[in-house]
C-alpha cells in the first residue's frame, strides 16, 4: 500500500514537490522497471524499483490529494453557487432541490426551462434557468457566463445529464455511439473546461461528474453506455490530478439503480434487437425495461450526500452510491486483482531484463 503525507507548499512550487510519499515494503516489487539513477551501481535493481514507484505514485498522489483540506474560497458554513445540468428530473433536480434546501443558489441547465419552472418561481433570488443542452460544447461558455453574471460566481458543477442505451455492441450504430460519447464525455469535458479559469481564479471549487456503477464494470448489452462512462472516468480522474494544485476538487459519484427516470420507456433507448443476440440478451432487456419505479436507490438521500460533500473538507475521488454499487464494484475490484495476480508473472516477462532510463 501507499501512504502518502502532504505539506503546503507555496503554489509557486510544483506541487508534488510538498508531497512525501511513504511505500509500505510489500509495495515494491511491483512496478517492474522505473528510471536510471546517479551514484553508482550499487542495488541497482531496488534502486530503480523505488524511483519507478516514486514516479507512479508522484503522479497518482495528486488524485488522492484532491481528497484533502477545502479551499478558503469556500468554508462549510458559506453559501455556494451551482450548475447543474440535466436538472428537470432525477438526480438533477434532487441535487437543485437540496442545494436550494442549504440555502445555495442554483443555476439548473435543462433543454425545457417550464421543466423547473416551480424551482425559479420558489426561490426567485437564488435558482436561475438555463436553456441548455449537454451535448452542445459550444455554449458551455455562455452557461458559466450566466451563472457570474447572476451570482458571481460557480463553486460546484454538476454534470448529471445523461440516459443509457441497451444493445449488444454489433447491434449499436456509430451515431448512437457517438451520441451517447457526446452526452457523457465530450459536453462534461467542454464544460469543465469552460469553468476552469473561473474556479482557478477563485481559488478552488468542486466538479462533481455523476458517473455510474457501469462505469467501472460492465456486461453484456451496456457496452455503449458503460463506453461513455468509462471515459468520463479515465478523463476525470486524470483531470483531479492536473487541478488538485489549485484547490479544485473532483467527485466521480458511482450510483447503482435509484428512482430516477434513467429506466422510464420515454428514456431509456433500446436497439434493435438481432435475432444473434435475442436470446442472450433477453434478460437483460426484460430487467432494464422492468426497473423503473422500483429501483431501491433514494435520488433525495443521494442529493442530499452530495451536497454535503460539496461543503465538506473532504471527499472522495470516487463515491459510489447503492450497496448494489458497493457490493458490485467491490466484487470487481477483488476480480480484478485475482487477474492481475494470477497473470503477474507472464506480465512481468514481458520487460527488458535490465533498463537504465523509464520506459
Amino acid at each position: 500500500m501507499f501512504v502518502a503525507s502532504k505539506t503546503m507548499a507555496p503554489m509557486s512550487r510544483p506541487f508534488h514537490d510538498s508531497l512525501t510519499i511513504r511505500a509500505a515494503p510489500s509495495a515494491l516489487g511491483g512496478l517492474g522497471s522505473g528510471c536510471g539513477i546517479a551514484g553508482g551501481m550499487l542495488d541497482a535493481a531496488r534502486g530503480l524499483q523505488a524511483c519507478g514507484l516514486l514516479a507512479f505514485e508522484r503522479a497518482r498522489t495528486l488524485t488522492v490529494v484532491v481528497m484533502t483540506t477545502q479551499t478558503t474560497a469556500t468554508t462549510n458554513n458559506s453559501a455556494q453557487t451551482w450548475i447543474i445540468t440535466g436538472a428537470s428530473k432525477g438526480f438533477g433536480r434532487a441535487l437543485a432541490e437540496a442545494a436550494l434546501a442549504v440555502g445555495d443558489q442554483v443555476v439548473v441547465a435543462v433543454r425545457n426551462p417550464a421543466s423547473v419552472a416551480d424551482l425559479a418561481d420558489a426561490h426567485p433570488d437564488r435558482c436561475a434557468v438555463a436553456r441548455y443542452d449537454a451535448r452542445d460544447t459550444a455554449g458551455a461558455e455562455n452557461l458559466v457566463r450566466k451563472a457570474v453574471d447572476g451570482f458571481g460566481r460557480v463553486d460546484v458543477l454538476v454534470n448529471n445529464a445523461g440516459r443509457a442505451l441497451i444493445g449488444a455492441a454489433e447491434e449499436t450504430s456509430d451515431e448512437q455511439l457517438r451520441e451517447l460519447m457526446d452526452l457523457h464525455l465530450f459536453g462534461p469535458a467542454a464544460l469543465v473546461r469552460a469553468a476552469l479559469p473561473l474556479m482557478r481564479s477563485q481559488g478552488g471549487g468542486t466538479i462533481v461528474q455523476m458517473s455510474s456503477q457501469g462505469g467501472r464494470l460492465s456486461f453484456p448489452g451496456v457496452s455503449t453506455y458503460s463506453a461513455s462512462k468509462f471515459a468520463l472516468e479515465g478523463w476525470s480522474e486524470a483531470l483531479a490530478g492536473e487541478v488538485a494544485p489549485f484547490g479544485i476538487r473532483v467527485i466521480l459519484v458511482e450510483p447503482s439503480r435509484f428512482r430516477t427516470a434513467f429506466n422510464a420507456a420515454d428514456v431509456l433507448e433500446f436497439t434493435e434487437a438481432a435475432d444473434t443476440y435475442r436470446d442472450t440478451l433477453a434478460a437483460v432487456r426484460a430487467d432494464m425495461a422492468g426497473a423503473d419505479g422500483v429501483q431501491e436507490g433514494d435520488p433525495a438521500k443521494a442529493a442530499d450526500i452530495i451536497v454535503g460533500l460539496a461543503h465538506a473538507e473532504q471527499v472522495p475521488l470516487r463515491l459510489p452510491l447503492g450497496a448494489e454499487a458497493v457490493d458490485r464494484l467491490s466484487a470487481a475490484y477483488r476480480q480484478g486483482l485475482a487477474g492481475v495476480q494470477a497473470w503477474a508473472e507472464v506480465a512481468r516477462s514481458a520487460d527488458f531484463a535490465a533498463s537504465a532510463r523509464p520506459i
